[in-house]
């Protein structure tokens, strides 16, 4: 009786601990060398992207110089259906709606799952999209439309980067990788990437 007592609490740490074990993957080196190129390779491709469009913000010229055309042609389609479209994404992409989300999808994922890395990757990685979006926008500091433009209430915050959507694309394609990295297929995360974007 003494020694299946004294077992539980160690079959329970051993779930527990388990939950906190990256599983080996086993790869070819061919494979894996693919992988390192292709990681490299979009870490590039982004930060070069990013450098681009910063440059165009802080000249005010470059890929920003399309914001006034843009804005006032979003304001011709302005219609009450799509104000509520733009409204509900905003709310659920917000600083409020979006970190209540992800804060149960990983606490259920974490809980449910038999390894609990990829929903503590998953909130790391929003917490540093956060944390570079307020250092960003603090240095940058680019300032939003005039407010009797904005429909949905007053917003003094910064603009770049945009907070929803720094928040969307992290949520929704660093779960999509986290989910289907493992997959044996590839043509599935090749299809779920496409809708993630």
């Amino acid at each position: 009786m003494a020694q299946a007592q004294a077992g539980k609490p160690q079959g329970r740490w051993r779930t527990f601990h388990e939950k906190f074990v990256v599983e080996e993957r086993f790869m070819s080196v061919t494979a894996r060398r693919n992988l390192y190129r292709t990681a490299v390779v979009l870490m590039i491709a982004g930060a070069v992207l990013f450098v681009v469009i910063l440059a165009g913000v802080l000249q005010h010229g470059g890929i920003s110089a399309a914001d006034e055309p843009v804005r006032t042609w979003l304001l011709t389609l302005r219609a009450e259906p799509t104000t509520i479209i733009m409204i509900i994404l905003a709310i659920i992409f917000g600083p409020i709606g979006l970190p209540i989300i992800v804060l149960i999808v990983t606490v259920a994922w974490g809980l449910l799952a038999k390894h609990a890395w990829r929903p503590m990757l998953l909130a790391g990685a929003m917490l540093t999209g956060v944390i570079l979006a307020q250092v960003i926008g603090h240095i940058v500091e680019r300032h939003r439309p005039p407010i009797d433009l904005m429909l949905f209430g007053a917003d003094s915050t910064f603009s770049f980067p945009s907070g929803h959507v720094l928040g969307a694309c992290d949520f929704l394609l660093v779960t999509t990788y986290l989910v289907f990295s493992r997959r044996k297929n590839p043509m599935s995360a090749v299809i779920a990437f496409i809708v993630a974007g």
